[in-house]
């Protein structure tokens, strides 16, 4: 199936879960990242059981600190 991922059209396995593609993605500091899907936050609790679906839009989020 096809999904974007970091605005990249993607071809992945039928039934990939949230957590398998953040090891297929090399995901750095995976327990730190934040799952955005199709717009809406995916609860860290819940990437073992999220399903993802042909023409769904996943990106990874990642807080940044910083300043003076």
């Amino acid at each position: 199936m096809i999904i974007t991922v970091a605005g990249n059209k993607k071809e992945v396995k039928d039934g990939i879960t949230v957590a398998e593609l953040i090891v297929l993605e090399n995901v750095e500091t995976p327990r730190y990242v934040t799952v955005s899907l199709n717009d809406s936050f995916v609860e860290n609790d819940a990437f073992e059981s999220t399903v993802l679906k042909e023409g769904d839009n996943v990106e990874f989020l990642y807080f940044m600190g910083g300043g003076c």
